[in-house]
């Protein structure tokens, strides 16, 4: 029963297993692991989404030009009024004012007026420190973005990848199930000859019976265990649901792995310079917090044609510039190069962080592909081995010579010895590409 316990611990955990024969009106799809890797860059969701964030940190690259550009306002107001003053003044705006019009009475009881103000504005911006401050973050903060985007399809090509040697790595084990279930077949139809002629025992019978149930269950599990995976992949992929995925690749083991000399993490990796990016952006935000105690200057021109009907009657012009200058803002820049500060500390050790932990990973990564070929070794020596002891008591059993028990021991062993090399093949090409992944290759 534990050799049992065992052998389902090893089929189930850690692997993704591949497609059923396909039922009617599915579609069926043989892919290698660089067809499944090239169709998630093209089709995965989470890509999709992280390019979308290099769209709007564009845009907001977009917005922040109008720290340099000028803004144009274009604007129409009608007023009806028989405010004595303003009835005055619209004249006067209007270069329409006679000399009746100052006529006391008049002025004191004016007729109502009718003014349209069609007024353009130009803003121009001459300095203005902390805005230029802001351009330069949001760049910056688009570059963070790209190389965010480029980490995300590396993470996205290593789930892949290790999705796709799982369904491998479940094939070979329903592989492996299958040609046990076919000798127990085999085995059970002896001891049910046997059992008719009186040679063996109900229980020894009925235990072949049960090893048989087992391996069936075994099937079953990993059959439910391939769907899910499949499923798995298909959202990766973004691939309707009526596709079957049949991977034509192999759990190769190849290369010499490297020594520990060679976990060195890329200063380059993506997601390193993303990190070291933001600190740069919250170094800029504290000069941006500075910057705004600078006073900003700009320059406008207004132009204005005011008359009692639409685009017609009196035009005048203003140019000028603005200077203002927020002496006190009640400490709120203080506070603003206070926040960026922290910001900027928490950023480098966000950084220092990854790096210590992506050497852990590397050297965690060259430990496991070591760890994987030793086990190779072992469970190839261990299959010849068992594989010599089951044929040798299979045919001690059939003239009667051997127990059941031993019959089903080795059995077990044998099968038990063939997954194990599956997964140590599985585990050494998942942490070949956990490497590449934490390498930044």
């Amino acid at each position: 029963m534990k050799v049992y316990k065992a052998l389902i611990v090893f089929c189930v955990a850690g692997s993704f297993v591949s497609p059923l024969k396909a039922k009617a009106g599915e579609t069926t799809i043989k892919l290698s692991l660089s067809d499944a890797i090239t169709m998630a860059r093209q089709n995965n969701s989470s890509i999709k989404a992280s390019r979308s964030r290099i769209d709007q940190a564009e845009a907001r690259v977009v917005q922040t030009r109008q720290v340099s550009l000028p803004k144009v306002t274009l604007s129409e107001t009608f007023m009806v009024t028989n405010d004595p003053g303003a009835a005055l003044v619209f004249k006067l705006q209007q270069k329409s004012l006679l000399n009746s019009d100052f006529d006391a009475p008049k002025m004191t009881n004016p007729n109502v007026i009718n003014d349209f103000n069609t007024s353009l504005q130009v803003m121009q911006p001459v300095f203005n420190a902390d805005a230029a401050i802001g351009s330069t973050i949001a760049t910056t903060a688009k570059k963070a973005e790209e190389h965010m985007a480029v980490r995300t399809e590396d993470t996205i090509r290593f789930q892949v990848s290790k999705v796709y040697y799982g369904l491998i790595l479940a094939r070979k084990n329903i592989e492996a199930v299958e040609q046990s279930i076919k000798t127990m077949q085999g085995h059970s139809n002896e001891a049910a000859k046997a059992f008719s002629a009186g040679l063996m025992t109900k229980s020894d019978k009925l235990s072949t019976e049960v090893r048989l149930s087992e391996l069936q269950e075994q099937k079953l599990m990993l059959r439910d265990a391939i769907k899910d995976a499949t499923d798995a992949l298909k959202v990766m992929l973004h691939l309707d649901s009526s596709v079957v995925i049949v991977p034509t690749g192999d759990l190769l083991v190849d290369g010499v792995v490297a020594g520990s000399e060679n976990n060195v993490v890329p200063e380059n990796r993506a997601d390193l310079k993303a990190l070291e990016t933001s600190r740069q952006i919250a170094g800029y935000q504290a000069d941006m917090a500075r910057a705004s105690r600078l006073p900003r200057v700009n320059a406008f021109l207004q132009t204005n044609l005011h008359s009692d009907n639409i685009f017609s009657g009196g035009s005048s012009w203003a140019l000028g510039m603005n200077v203002q200058w927020n002496i006190f803002d009640g400490l709120s820049s203080v506070g603003r190069i206070q926040e960026a500060k922290a910001q900027e500390r928490e950023a480098m050790y966000n950084l220092e962080n990854a790096r210590s932990s992506s050497i852990a990973e590397v050297d965690k990564s060259l430990r496991s592909m070591r760890t994987a070929k030793a086990r190779i070794t072992v469970a190839q020596k261990s299959i010849e081995e068992s594989k010599v002891s089951l044929d040798y008591i299979g045919s001690q059993y059939k003239t009667g010579m051997a127990m059941t028990f031993e019959l089903l021991m080795r059995e077990q062993a044998h099968t038990y010895a063939k997954m194990r090399l599956n997964q140590a093949k599985y585990d050494f090409c998942v942490a070949k590409s956990e490497l590449a992944y934490y390498q930044g290759n």
